[in-house]
């Protein structure tokens, strides 16, 4: 299989974390989204929404969205429990990830890290502070009561949220006053075949 992703993207560098989490072979596509590689015709036709990370079967079948592309590869593995209730625990986290973490960590550090905090883009990036630290302080008061996000164990909820949660600095937001967060970070990059962003 072939993963197209950009390393640094927390969306894209989950899927990587899951792949080396489970020892799945794969092949990694470098993508320069700034280029405008995910808007070139080859591109498009694999995937018409032209995101990133997109992942690309032996058989030539496609499938994009971080979360369903993490759903699919763990399918089966002890990163996805098969218990219905702690599987929708898993989505509940998830979706939590999509409409309530992503938009405002995720999009500051973007403006941040990728594009340098342009000053049009300053206002853009203050007003996702106190949408962030909500996502943030809603983690922590999980993470104060369980070890992981979904259950006791490791799972795909994690890895989703994990992605731009241990970057969030460079979104501007100071980890230091969420000391659950903090040893939830330190407890993943324990685990066997932690792979960083940076790799």
């Amino acid at each position: 299989m072939r993963i197209y992703g950009d390393i640094q993207s927390g969306n894209c560098y989950k899927i990587k974390l899951l792949l080396e989490l489970l020892e799945i072979e794969h092949q990694w596509v470098p993508v320069d989204i700034l280029a405008g590689d995910t808007h070139t015709d080859e591109f498009l036709r694999k995937t018409p929404t032209g995101k990133i990370p997109l992942l690309e079967l032996d058989d030539g079948r496609t499938l994009s969205e971080s979360n369903a592309i993490l759903n699919f590869l763990a399918t089966g593995s002890r990163l996805l429990p098969r218990d219905p209730f702690v599987h929708a625990k898993v989505l509940q986290w998830q979706f939590f990830e999509q409409y309530s973490h992503e938009p405002y960590i995720a999009v500051a550090r973007f403006i941040a890290k990728y594009l340098g905090l342009p000053p049009e883009r300053k206002e853009e990036f203050e007003s996702k502070q106190v949408g962030g630290h909500q996502a943030l302080q809603v983690m922590e008061t999980q993470l104060s009561q369980t070890a992981y996000l979904a259950s006791e164990q490791l799972t795909i909820a994690d890895i989703s949220l994990y992605g731009y949660t241990h970057v969030a600095d460079e979104g501007g937001f100071d980890l230091s006053a969420y000391p659950a967060i903090l040893q939830w970070i330190e407890r993943i990059q324990l685990t066997p075949n932690y792979i960083a962003m940076s790799n």
